[in-house]
C-alpha cells in the first residue's frame, strides 16, 4: 500500500513538473532549410511589402517609463552619465533600485491601442510594429520562456496581443521587433560598481539571483532570467562604447552559452506561432547571434516555412535585420537605420527612423526637437524613390499615450496624405530615383546607415520620381519662388522619356497646367495663387 501511494505521489510530481516546464519549440521543416544557401531562395520581399511604402511603429516598453531617452536599462548603470545621475536622483542607487524596479513601475494605463491604430491609419501607414522585446530582454507578451514579461508583471497586460488585435481590425499588417539578443553584452554594465562617491565599490543589482528576492516584490523571480549576467565580461566592458565594435560578437564581446541560444529559439518560436506576424525585425547584423550560433537562421526558416504553409506554397513573410552583405540581402530584406542610401537598390527595403529617441525621451518635447511633418514626408519621398519603404516610430510616454506636439505632426502627416497618397503607395522607382542638388551630393551610411540629416536643406530643383502603371510622378521638394519648375531629366529628346508628354496635372488641383518641354528641361508653370501644401507637390505626368 505504502509502495503505491509513493508511487502515485512520483506520478503525479513527474506531471506537474512535466506541465510547469515548458518544452522547447520545434522548427518547422520545409522548403527552407537553416543556412544562409537555403534562405537565399527568398530573394526579394513580397509585392504586398513593395506596395505598403510606409509603416509605424511602437518602440515602447519599461524603458519609456523615466522618459530619458533611448538605451536607459544600460545608460542607468553607466556611472556620471546623465541617465545614471538622473535615475539616482528620482528613483535611488541601482544597487537599490535596478532596472527590474523600473518594470515595476510601468502600468501603461493610458495605453488605447484601438484609438492609435486608427490614427496611425490614417496617417497613412499600411502596416504597424510592436516592440516584441528590447535589449533589456523583458518580453511583452505571455511569453512561455521568459518569466520578466508584461502579463506578469508591469501593466500586466498582454501588450503585443492589443497591438496585434488592433492591427487586424484596421486592416494593417502586423510586424513585431525583436532585440534581445545582445542582452548578455548590452545589460554588462548592471555588473559594475560606482568608482567614487559614498557607494564605491557596492555593486549594482546585475547580480542578484532569485534567493535575494525573498520579501521583495519580485520574490520567485530570478534577476539572471532577465539580467543574464552570471559570465565573465567582455573585453574592456568597462569603456562604454565598446559595445559598438562588439555588436557582431567579435573584438572581445562575451560570447553567449547554448542554453541562451536555446532560449532566445523558444522565445522567438512561441511569438511566432502565437501572433503570426507578417514581419519580423531583428536588431542585428546580418542575423540574431550569427555567428556564434546558427540559432537566427533556424528561426528565420520556421518563420519562412509557416508562411508558405499558410498562404498556400508562396512565402509572404518579410524579415529585416542589418549590415548585410549583398549574398545575405537574397535572405532578408535590408534595414537602414536613420540613414537613406544615396542610389536606387535593386531589391526592396527599409529605414526605420523615428519623430524623437527610439525610447521617449521628455527633453526633446520641452526643447520641440521633434522631426517635423515637412521632415518626414521627404524622408518617406527620397525612400521610395529609390525602391524602399519608411518605417516611422512615434515615441510613446510610460502610460502609453503620445504628446500633443506628436499629434499634431501626425495629423499634418495625414493632410499631405489624403492629397497625395497615389503616388506614394505601390509605385516603384523610376529608371533614375531623381536630380538636383542633393542627389548629386555623396551622404555615405555608416555603420547600420546613420547619414539622416547630414545633407544640405531641399530647394526646388530637388525632384524625387516614382512611377505607377503608365504614369510619372515628379515629387517636387520646395515650392518654386518663381512659380516654375524645370525638371532636367525630360528635356526634349532625353532617352530617359522618349515618348511625348500629353498631360500634366498637380495632384490635388483642378487648374490645368502649362509645360514647355525644351533641350534645357521641361518647364512647368504652377498655378498661381494656389499651393496645395508648403510641404512637397507632385506633378503627375503620362
Amino acid at each position: 500500500m505504502k509502495n503505491n501511494l509513493l508511487l502515485t505521489f512520483i506520478y503525479l510530481n513527474m506531471i506537474f513538473i512535466s506541465c510547469s516546464s515548458p518544452k522547447h519549440e520545434v522548427m518547422l521543416e520545409g522548403q527552407y532549410k537553416p543556412t544562409w544557401q537555403s534562405l537565399s531562395q527568398y530573394k526579394q520581399a513580397p509585392d504586398w511589402f513593395r506596395d505598403a511604402k510606409f509603416g509605424i511603429w511602437a518602440h515602447w516598453g519599461p524603458q519609456c517609463q523615466p522618459e530619458q531617452g533611448d538605451w536607459y536599462a544600460r545608460g542607468m548603470y553607466d556611472e556620471g552619465s546623465h541617465q545614471y545621475n538622473w535615475h539616482v536622483e528620482n528613483y535611488g542607487h541601482p544597487s537599490e533600485f535596478g532596472f527590474k524596479d523600473v518594470i515595476n513601475l510601468w502600468k501603461a494605463d493610458k495605453w488605447d491601442p484601438e484609438y492609435l491604430m486608427a490614427l496611425y491609419k490614417k496617417v497613412g501607414a499600411k502596416y504597424f510594429f510592436t516592440l516584441g522585446n528590447h535589449h533589456d530582454n523583458f518580453d511583452l507578451w505571455d511569453s512561455k520562456y521568459q518569466k520578466w514579461n508584461s502579463i506578469n508583471m508591469g501593466p500586466k497586460k498582454d501588450i503585443i496581443g492589443g497591438w496585434e488585435k488592433a492591427a487586424r481590425s484596421n486592416g494593417l499588417y502586423f510586424g513585431i521587433s525583436i532585440h534581445s539578443a545582445h542582452t548578455w553584452t548590452w545589460m554588462e554594465t548592471a555588473q559594475r560598481a560606482d568608482k567614487k562617491g559614498p557607494k564605491a565599490g557596492i555593486s549594482y543589482d546585475g547580480k542578484l539571483t532569485k534567493e535575494d528576492g525573498k520579501g521583495k516584490w519580485w520574490e520567485g523571480y530570478d534577476p539572471q532570467d532577465l539580467y543574464a549576467q552570471n559570465h565573465p565580461l567582455s573585453v574592456e566592458s568597462e569603456n562604454t562604447g565598446r559595445i559598438h565594435s562588439q555588436w557582431a560578437w567579435g573584438d572581445g564581446a562575451s560570447v553567449p552559452t547554448e542554453e541562451y541560444f536555446q532560449n532566445f529559439f523558444d522565445r522567438n518560436i512561441d511569438f511566432i506561432n502565437k501572433y503570426n506576424p507578417d514581419l519580423v525585425y531583428y536588431d542585428d547584423t546580418s542575423m540574431p547571434l550569427w555567428p556564434v550560433s546558427d540559432v537566427g537562421l533556424k528561426v528565420v526558416s520556421h518563420f519562412y516555412n509557416k508562411s508558405i504553409k499558410e498562404n498556400n506554397g508562396k512565402n509572404e513573410a518579410v524579415v529585416f535585420a542589418k549590415i548585410l552583405t549583398e549574398e545575405q540581402k537574397e535572405a532578408l530584406v535590408w534595414d537602414v537605420e536613420k540613414g537613406v542610401p544615396d542610389q536606387i537598390q535593386e531589391k526592396p527595403w527599409q529605414t526605420c527612423s523615428c519623430l524623437g529617441h527610439w525610447h521617449y525621451e521628455r527633453s526633446i518635447y520641452d526643447n520641440d526637437r521633434y522631426k517635423s511633418a515637412k521632415t518626414v514626408i521627404h524622408m518617406l519621398i527620397d525612400i521610395i524613390s529609390k525602391n524602399g519603404n519608411l518605417l516611422l516610430s512615434v515615441p510613446m510616454r510610460g502610460d502609453g499615450s503620445i504628446d500633443d506636439k506628436e499629434l499634431l505632426i501626425l495629423e499634418d502627416i495625414a493632410k499631405w496624405m489624403e492629397i497625395n497618397e497615389e503616388s506614394v503607395f505601390e509605385t516603384r522607382p523610376w529608371k533614375i530615383f531623381g536630380e538636383g542638388p542633393v542627389a548629386e551630393t555623396s551622404n555615405p551610411l555608416h555603420a547600420q546607415g546613420f547619414n539622416e540629416g547630414k545633407h544640405k536643406p531641399y530647394t526646388s530643383e530637388d525632384i524625387r520620381f516614382v512611377t505607377k502603371k503608365d504614369v510619372l510622378y515628379a515629387h517636387i521638394l520646395a515650392y518654386p519662388e518663381t512659380g516654375k519648375v524645370l525638371i532636367k531629366s525630360l528635356s526634349e529628346g532625353n532617352p530617359l522619356y522618349p515618348q511625348n508628354i500629353n498631360s500634366i496635372e498637380l495632384v490635388g488641383s483642378n487648374q490645368k497646367i502649362k509645360h514647355t518641354r525644351t533641350k534645357e528641361g521641361l518647364v512647368v508653370e504652377l498655378p498661381s495663387g494656389e499651393r496645395v501644401n508648403d510641404i512637397s507637390f507632385v506633378l503627375k505626368i503620362s
